[in-house]
């Protein structure tokens, strides 16, 4: 009988979606302790064997992280997991996938991470901080804000997050470009184009935007040379990785007044220390990772899982299923 390994308080919350879409499968149910039960009969890890499992947010955050991975990765005939994460440079991932595992991700925070990158530049380029500060002081400010219409984007890693972005600038009149591997057009993009193009871009572009997945080429992608390519008041923000960002440059680059500014959700090392120069240099807003952290993010995730549950079940084709040579290229 086939074995799925889920976590208990997400369970709990779809078991009859669970059953519908896998009739007659096993579920093993990890608590927040790390136990495991069968059918409410506690199993030992090493006899645990699951066949495929949800690695959500839920249990990522819980004590149980580190049980529910080892078990995994003691699985001998693991076949597939479902991650909520968009990205797979967690090293667990790659040594499930080294194992034979398929490994899909999900796009489910997408719809919330591309509001945040808005969200912050629109705050900068209209002066949320000034006004802010005008209202706690009770003075009648008036002063101009610029707009995004007109300005020009270049967003760096244009899968789900980075179109997101694109539709919604372009929906205030920004012109974009999109960096990916895959040249083919889009309809939020004026033109697509290569890593390699990065010298020829960075000057036009009023915001930057880094929602690339993190590998030996893209780690420290936005280092001193690729500041100083970077416009007179230019927004850079991160939502990717923080190892795409060389971060004393970065602090270097801001001294200098470019970029103007910047938004970042991800750090190099998180939670970010509490005497990083980042939490509260004059040109920066700092989030702690939650770019994507919205109400519909667990929904969107939680609809993927089951309808990959169904496809697993039925046997046909899985969705998001990720390249094992990206997840083995992530790791280097």
């Amino acid at each position: 009988m086939t074995r799925l390994l889920i976590y208990g308080p997400s369970y709990r919350r779809i078991e009859a979606e669970v059953a519908a879409a896998a009739p007659g499968m096993d579920v093993l149910i990890m608590d927040e302790a790390g136990i495991i039960r069968l059918d409410g009969t506690e199993i030992a890890l090493d006899a645990a064997a699951p066949n495929l499992a949800w690695a959500n947010h839920e249990v990522f955050l819980s004590p149980a992280a580190r049980t529910f991975f080892v078990t995994l990765l003691k699985a001998e005939s693991l076949a597939w997991v479902q991650s909520a994460a968009a990205g797979f440079d967690n090293p667990a991932f790659g040594e499930l996938v080294r194992k034979g595992a398929k490994l899909s991700t999900s796009h489910g925070q997408a719809i919330g991470m591309a509001d945040y990158v808005m969200a912050g530049v629109l705050d900068h380029f209209q002066r949320g901080p000034e006004r802010r500060a005008a209202q706690n002081a009770q003075v009648w400010w008036r002063e101009g804000f610029r707009e995004v219409s007109g300005t020009n984007w270049l967003i760096i890693g244009y899968g789900a997050i980075g179109q997101g972005v694109a539709q919604r600038a372009q929906a205030f009149g920004a012109k974009v470009v999109g960096v990916r591997r895959d040249s083919n057009a889009s309809p939020f993009a004026e033109r697509i184009v290569d890593l390699s193009a990065l010298s020829e871009e960075l000057p036009r572009a009023d915001v930057v935007v880094l929602s690339i997945p993190l590998n030996a080429r893209t780690r420290h992608i936005a280092d001193a040379a690729f500041f100083r390519a970077m416009k007179a008041g230019s927004v850079l923000v991160n939502v990717g990785r923080g190892g795409l960002v060389d971060e004393a440059a970065l602090l270097a680059a801001l001294d200098a007044g470019l970029p103007e500014h910047a938004v970042l959700d991800v750090f190099e090392t998180e939670p970010l220390p509490v005497d990083s120069p980042f939490w509260d240099h004059p040109r920066v807003s700092v989030t702690g990772h939650c770019s994507g952290v919205t109400g519909g993010e667990n929904r969107r995730n939680q609809a993927l899982f089951l309808d990959n549950l169904a496809r697993f079940a039925n046997g046909t084709p899985l969705l998001n299923v990720a390249d094992p040579k990206d997840v083995f290229a992530a790791r280097d």
